[in-house]
């Protein structure tokens, strides 16, 4: 990406999240928001990370108390990022893991064609890298919700089911 474009980014994403309530906006909504304000494409991985960068940064300075007047929610992260303990842990595309299922399998947290998509699937290593397989499955989040609904009732057959095994 090339300078002039970086800080076109920057300072859109900087405008949008001072006038944005802290307790309410998302990276997602950032990055939308500033996607349409310029007319650009933001949810490419490099431009996503770029963005991820821009709103952290903005974040550490809110910390620091440099930021203007909002605040965010203390943890520096905008509200909506990463409800869970301890920092984020990000696969090579910028997007959240979640959990560590196993040391091959994971959960993720991705955009694709503008809709939020959980993933469970494996990944082998390349070098430094761990790249997906084709193995696993993404949800929408109507279809996690749906999945959701249902793990009371998934819990109660393993229930029965192991009952059975003794």
């Amino acid at each position: 990406m090339d300078p002039e474009t970086e800080k076109q980014i920057s300072e859109t994403v900087i405008e949008i999240l001072k006038n944005s309530d802290m307790d309410k906006v998302t990276e997602y909504m950032v990055r939308k928001s500033a996607s349409e304000k310029l007319d650009m494409d933001l949810s490419d991985p490099t431009r996503k990370k770029f963005v991820r960068s821009v709103v952290e940064e903005y974040l550490a300075g809110l910390e620091e108390g440099g930021g203007g007047e909002e605040e965010d929610d203390g943890d520096g992260k905008l509200k909506g990022e990463d409800e869970g303990e301890g920092d984020v842990e990000l696969d090579d595309e910028g997007n959240p893991i979640i959990c560590r299922l196993s040391s091959k399998r994971r959960v993720t947290i991705s955009e694709f064609r503008g809709k939020t998509l959980v993933s469970i699937r494996e990944y082998y290593n390349k070098g430094t890298k761990e790249l997906p397989t084709a193995k696993g499955i993404s949800l929408t989040s109507e279809q996690w919700g749906a999945f959701k609904k249902n793990v009371p009732a998934i819990e109660k057959a393993i229930e029965k089911m192991e009952s059975r095994l003794d």
